[in-house]
């Protein structure tokens, strides 16, 4: 597992959520279009720390734009909670 990938993703996606919420609670023009922007960009982090888990530091480092769009696609490998 790769603790420092999971880790910067999961620290950009807590920063990107707390920028969110301040934006909606401060931003009268906060629309639809920035709220989806801003869900695409939290998803992007939280989906890339888990689907790139288990990727090499090596292949962190180099992220061919396959690793970047494998790894920020939505997880076939996880059941909600419900």
């Amino acid at each position: 597992m790769n603790k420092p990938h999971i880790r910067s993703h999961l620290t950009q996606a807590r920063e990107a959520l707390e920028q969110l919420i301040t934006e909606l609670d401060s931003d009268p023009e906060y629309e639809f279009g920035d709220y989806r922007v801003d869900m695409e960009h939290l998803y992007h982090h939280i989906n890339s720390a888990w689907n790139g888990r288990d990727a090499s530091a090596a292949a962190v480092d180099a992220c061919t734009s396959e690793d970047f769009d494998r790894w920020r696609k939505f997880p076939t490998d996880i059941e909600l909670i419900s």
